[in-house]
């Protein structure tokens, strides 16, 4: 990232390189980004996404032309805010399941791997409805071969010569890549086959009393065994199992580090940590009930503080796209067949965007402050065409997850956000873990 940055510095917002040969650009200003991101002739993904294809396959996040297109068409109503309202409870439940188990631990807890555990138990219900259980210790094999995979990935991302398939597959990491992945789909395909005898079961009962209605809470894939009834050809098993895969890779690793950089924020910034906590008791006052969709809303400050983080430490700080048609920018014409970079990292530290980029200042996320910016000046969930479609669902999480804590405890940590480096991975993590305590608190 320094590298790059001292680079950005010399050359200017438009940096041309090669990568083995390829032709490479950067793209570091706005408006030059939302000229790539704002074009629905460049959605295709970059090289480095072909190494989480096999697990993924072609899914919302991988896929590209007219399969993506429909894909997504298809995909935003199970996003709507009213689906999104039906999780409220699967966050609360595993929110306070997890403020519960940081409540017990009397030294500093490394944070990341109790938020990893919760995280994976809120996306294995609300993507597949089965509740694994992951915070109880339950499903371990599971875990090991979702966190094998992505140390898998990763390692192929900044080994070039494994980018060759017959390379890769032939050495002792590849054949064990293959082996998780199969592990994997094994698992999926095993929950959407027993999900798809309790879905056609309770269809069969609507089907024969024509009043019935579908009372229990639907998950991602209820929603996407729906789509395959109404539209067999256009969502096969093949299908089901691609777009419930991309849910848990987006849903579950990005969210988890948020949270742990938000957490850290907070237990860092005291100041931060009593504002926030001002914000929830005007909400909540001294009542203990769960969080609901209206109080989420009036978080206003806490939400702040998330921009904040995310705008430091995105979760995913790199995106590309590999061009199928030529693009203008300023003076220059990149041709097709060029992989576009944009990191979302450095953009979020532009001086000449964000006065004194390295502090952190949830402030600079108050409306009057933020409608100044450009809309591409902040990009933690990507833009345009293919931004995000599941920002509102992790912003919902989030907040619950944060408020049910700070309700509960007090953090604190020893470490300074200056002592805390990143490590530029696929998902953006601290280097060291980050360790907070967590002690009752008291008003």
């Amino acid at each position: 990232m320094d590298f790059m940055r001292q680079i950005w510095r010399r050359v200017g917002d438009v940096i041309f390189f090669e990568i083995l040969g390829l032709p490479s650009v950067c793209l570091m200003a706005p408006e030059d980004i939302e000229l790539v991101f704002n074009n629905s002739q460049h959605i295709t993904k970059g090289l480095e996404y072909l190494t989480i294809t096999p697990w993924l396959c072609e899914g919302l996040l991988t896929s590209t032309g007219t399969k993506w297109h429909l894909r997504r068409k298809m995909l935003t109503p199970t996003f709507h805010f009213k689906v999104l309202e039906n999780y409220i409870p699967i966050f609360n439940r595993n929110a306070k399941l997890l403020t519960k188990k940081l409540s017990e631990q009397s030294e500093p807890v490394d944070i990341d791997a109790y938020i990893s555990l919760c995280t994976l138990d809120v996306i294995c219900e609300t993507a597949m409805g089965t509740s694994l259980d992951f915070q109880l210790g339950e499903a371990a094999d599971y875990v090991s071969a979702i966190r094998k995979t992505g140390e898998i990935i990763l390692k192929r991302n900044l080994t070039f010569w494994m980018y060759k398939n017959w390379l890769f597959y032939l050495s002792p990491t590849g054949r064990e890549f293959s082996r998780v992945v199969k592990r994997l789909h094994k698992f999926t395909e095993n929950v959407i086959k027993e999900r798809k005898i309790i879905f056609n079961q309770i269809q069969a009962s609507q089907d024969e009393d024509e009043n019935g209605s579908y009372k229990q809470r639907k998950s991602f894939l209820d929603c996407l065994l729906q789509m395959q009834r109404e539209n067999p050809d256009e969502m096969t098993d093949e299908g089901i199992r691609e777009e419930v895969d991309t849910f848990m890779f987006e849903g579950h690793d990005t969210t988890s580090v948020a949270l742990t950089w938000a957490l850290f924020m907070i237990a860092a910034y005291p100041e931060v940590q009593e504002k926030i906590r001002e914000e929830i008791f005007s909400i909540f006052g001294d009542s203990d009930r769960e969080a609901t969709v209206q109080d989420l809303h009036q978080m206003k400050y806490l939400e702040m503080v998330f921009k904040e983080t995310l705008r430091l430490y995105p979760s995913v700080p790199y995106i590309s796209r590999w061009l199928i048609e030529d693009l203008q920018i300023k003076n220059y014409t990149i041709p097709a067949q060029t992989n576009v970079s944009i990191i979302p990292y450095l953009i979020h530290r532009n001086e000449k965007i964000y006065t004194d980029p390295e502090k952190f200042d949830p402030d600079r996320f108050s409306p009057d402050v933020a409608k100044q910016r450009h809309p591409y000046a902040y990009i933690p969930f990507s833009a345009g065409y293919r931004n995000c479609i599941g920002q509102k669902f992790a912003t919902l999480e989030v907040k619950v997850i944060l408020s049910t804590i700070l309700r509960k405890l007090k953090l604190s940590t020893t470490m300074k956000k200056e002592d805390v480096k990143v490590l530029p991975q696929m998902i953006l993590r601290p280097q060291p873990k980050v360790y907070i305590s967590c002690s009752p608190y008291t008003k």
